[in-house]
């Protein structure tokens, strides 16, 4: 009994001191943090990352130490890096409150910062919202969703008409927007100490829900020389032992990227190899430029069972602030993710999911008020693209989603500065580094074509006042 109360007490010595050189190098990676940012530097340091995991493989053959526990150990002090170097990072979500900081004091926002659409629901939600409280649409629900909407969304594309995988309602969840999915699939597949591939430019959620969960992400950094397309060479020198999700987005947000085929399916064949989760964001499926280059729903063309793919009425419906989506996997994620979900909110609001079934089965919208939308989105990129090309920005022609992602001709831009002066005088748009390492990129949303127009004048004439 001597002998193990000696051992609790150096282990309680050990875990103490442990705590110390963590506060001990916190505070450096903080300093390091500061330093980056006045030098314009990036937080992620791939190179180094790796360096250091050689490091750290080779002293665990050495101390003869379990190599994964070592790994995940290191991947928890890393992100804990990641997060202090991270506090000052400009975001659209942080441009977003600013500008309607401004507006609360009666100053005029253009807001080309911001992903969501400028056009009314279908006029069925409006009645549809009227009658929730006669239809009884209000209680206590299953934590998976309104049975008569998770049917409804079997078939919700041509995808699923056309394939011959064939799905169910076990294979459908609501959530509280594809945001939540994201969120979910995350904290439910992987565990602290796991790594996640995203490749960037990439919506910052899919990092921020990784690094709450206590998850590495290893990032894959495409370029404008590229065309926004990773290589499998970059993917398969990411992936380890540790890795056990790769996530997808197209149309890509913020470029508006969609993968040629024969690459998509490279990266599909890489994560079967691997045994990878395939976290699939396909909010913006309707949105694209050309038919032919339409991203494919990658649950049911390649029937991968690792496979989770996030749907929302955000974009398609422009319902954002009704905060409604669904996921798409096999029964035995779903289950794991509903768990999750009873027991963060129980079940999304019955009265919404109401709204959204009736947004989709109306015979007057349905479709056709989603295709309307999509043509009015595509006309709105086509006058964003052609207005980007006239002042002389740097890019590559989207193809789909609702953005442009863009850079100027002069020589050390920093977006995130041009973004705060360019609020100054009434016009948002995203700083580039909410995105990834793209400090001299921002983000513009195709909006009203007048307002877009008015915002494009302003920034243009604000990019010459500033750098000519």
């Amino acid at each position: 009994m001597s002998d193990i109360e000696e051992h609790r007490k150096k282990i309680e010595e050990i875990t103490l001191e442990m705590i110390k050189l963590l506060k001990t190098r916190t505070d450096i990676a903080k300093q390091i943090g500061d330093a980056k940012a006045s030098l314009g530097m990036t937080v992620t340091d791939e190179e180094r990352e790796d360096a250091l995991r050689t490091q750290v493989t080779k002293l665990c053959k050495e101390i003869d130490l379990d190599q994964s526990t070592a790994l995940k150990f290191l991947n928890l002090l890393l992100n804990e890096s990641v997060k202090v170097q991270s506090d000052n990072k400009q975001t659209h979500i942080s441009v977003f409150l600013k500008a309607k900081a401004l507006e609360e004091q009666g100053k005029k926002i253009i807001h080309l910062e911001v992903g969501e659409p400028d056009f009314k629901p279908p006029k069925e939600v409006k009645t549809a919202l009227a009658e929730v409280y006669d239809k009884g649409y209000g209680k206590y629900g299953p934590a998976k969703g309104i049975t008569e909407l998770r049917k409804e969304l079997i078939p919700h594309n041509e995808y699923m008409l056309r394939s011959s995988y064939s799905a169910s309602i076990e294979n459908i969840m609501i959530c509280p927007g594809a945001r939540f999915a994201v969120y979910l699939a995350i904290n439910t597949l992987l565990n602290p100490g796991d790594e996640i591939i995203v490749i960037e430019p990439a919506w910052p959620a899919y990092k921020d829900c990784a690094l709450n969960a206590g998850i590495k992400v290893r990032t894959i950094k495409t370029t404008l020389e590229t065309k926004w397309e990773p290589s499998i060479d970059q993917i398969n020198n990411a992936i380890n032992e540790n890795t056990k999700m790769i996530v997808l987005n197209y149309p890509n947000n913020p470029t508006g990227k969609i993968l040629p085929r024969k690459l998509l399916d490279g990266i599909i064949q890489t994560a079967k190899k691997h045994d990878l989760y395939i976290l699939s964001d396909e909010i913006y499926d309707y949105y694209y430029t050309d038919s032919d280059l339409r991203a494919p729903n990658i649950w049911t063309e390649y029937g991968y069972e690792k496979t989770i793919v996030t749907g929302s009425f955000s974009k398609s419906y422009a319902m954002t602030g009704y905060r409604i989506g669904w996921v798409t996997a096999e029964p035995s994620i779903i289950e794991k993710m509903s768990k999750l979900q009873a027991l963060s909110l129980t079940n999304v609001s019955e009265p919404i999911q109401y709204v959204a079934l009736k947004a989709m089965t109306s015979t007057t919208t349905g479709s056709s008020y989603v295709g309307d939308n999509a043509d009015l989105v595509r006309s709105r990129l086509d006058v964003l693209v052609k207005t980007a090309k006239d002042i002389d920005l740097e890019f590559i022609e989207p193809d789909g989603a609702m953005y442009l992602f863009a850079k100027t001709k002069y020589k050390d831009f920093d977006a995130t500065k041009f973004s705060e002066k360019l609020l100054e005088h009434g016009v948002a748009i995203a700083p580039g580094e909410g995105f990834g390492d793209y400090k001299e990129f921002f983000r513009i949303t195709a909006i009203d074509e007048t307002k877009l127009k008015e915002g494009m004048t302003i920034l243009d004439t604000m990019l010459k006042e500033s750098y000519e």
